[in-house]
């Protein structure tokens, strides 16, 4: 059976701490290290972690004052990401920024060569402030993504070809359980998962979406799927869904869902909105309808759960949209997530 990646073992938030001061580089480089030996990472490949984890955090304490955010994150693959979020003016010039010997704060200006160079991946999305436009966020975003081997000491791979995804998944106040739930499944030239977000939050709610994944393998289509996950949440908190499908061989995308979660899908130039039936999965619902849509070369699929604001829009995030997925999927989750509720967001592309 093709392997099924859940959220909850395979997307983990493993550190998040504000980056004020260079006191957070000593709780960063302790617990980047402990993760790292954990995941049996090569130590050669640990001394750049911590390098990059140490440009990341000092290039926000210089240029954006300290505002900003350090994350680690495990991924499928699996993966390591070391993520930089900040809320300053922005990079006016990012390729110029990129070359060593380059700088505005009288240092060396090797920060960013440097973060390029150790990462296995790595990509940077800015926006700078507009005085004559209010937007919701300006900063920059650094994504430093290290391989992690397996036994055999070769790269991790995703078993994911043909397709980018990224996912964001984090529980309100940092809680150890979470409501919200992606699976995902890649059979053949299908891309196919399951975005829930169960009733209310904490235990109840991740009780609610548990045990879902083996619906992806046993249901041939989107609303047999969805009709199942209905059928085994009847007696539990109940949830809300989504169940998005894109077929490389039919050239389609396919999408059904019941309840307060959003869609969004973008065609290189604009972004869609997609809306599903109300009502909860486990309780009563109206009968959703079917979406379905062509595409040719360019399709992005968002679902999101109601922790993440609707309202997204590409005036406020200049070219986000043709970044790489992971890189989508943190900049809205941290930006767009809402601290009163779980938050979760599932960023799909051909690629």
């Amino acid at each position: 059976m093709d392997k099924i990646f859940d959220s909850a073992t395979d997307c983990r938030l493993l550190y998040n701490s504000p980056a004020q001061n260079k006191s957070t580089l000593i709780v960063l480089r302790s617990k980047l290290s402990a993760i790292a030996q954990r995941l049996n990472i090569a130590e050669s490949k640990r001394e750049g972690m911590l390098l990059v984890a140490s440009e990341m955090l000092s290039n926000q304490i210089k240029h954006a004052d300290g505002r900003g955010l350090i994350q680690l994150w495990q991924q499928p693959g699996p993966v390591l990401d070391i993520l930089a979020l900040d809320y300053g003016p922005g990079i006016a010039n990012l390729r110029q920024a990129e070359m060593d010997g380059f700088s505005t704060t009288n240092t060396l200006g090797k920060g960013l060569g440097t973060i390029r160079r150790l990462s296995d991946e790595s990509f940077i999305y800015t926006q700078q402030e507009n005085l004559n436009q209010v937007k919701k966020w300006s900063g920059a975003v650094f994504l430093s993504r290290f391989h992690v081997n397996n036994k055999a000491g070769t790269a991790s791979k995703d078993d994911l070809s043909g397709f980018k995804v990224g996912l964001f998944a984090n529980s309100l106040a940092d809680n150890i359980h979470n409501g919200d739930r992606i699976y995902l499944q890649k059979s053949g030239k299908k891309l196919r998962w399951l975005h829930l977000d169960g009733l209310g939050h904490g235990k109840q709610a991740q009780d609610a979406t548990d045990h879902l994944a083996v619906h992806l393998a046993h249901c041939a289509t989107p609303d047999a799927l969805l009709a199942a996950v209905d059928r085994q949440l009847v007696g539990t908190r109940g949830a809300v869904a989504i169940i998005g499908e894109i077929d490389l061989a039919q050239h389609k995308m396919k999408m059904i869902g019941v309840g307060d979660m959003h869609a969004h899908l973008y065609n290189g130039e604009q972004l869609y909105n997609v809306t599903f039936a109300p009502g909860i999965l486990g309780r009563e619902h109206r009968t959703p309808p079917l979406f379905q849509a062509d595409f040719v070369k360019e399709c992005m699929v968002i679902t999101a759960s109601d922790g993440i604001r609707r309202n997204l829009d590409i005036g406020n995030f200049n070219g986000l949209f043709n970044q790489p997925p992971q890189l989508i999927a943190y900049t809205l989750g941290n930006v767009m997530g809402r601290i009163s509720d779980d938050q979760s967001i599932c960023v799909s592309t051909i690629g």
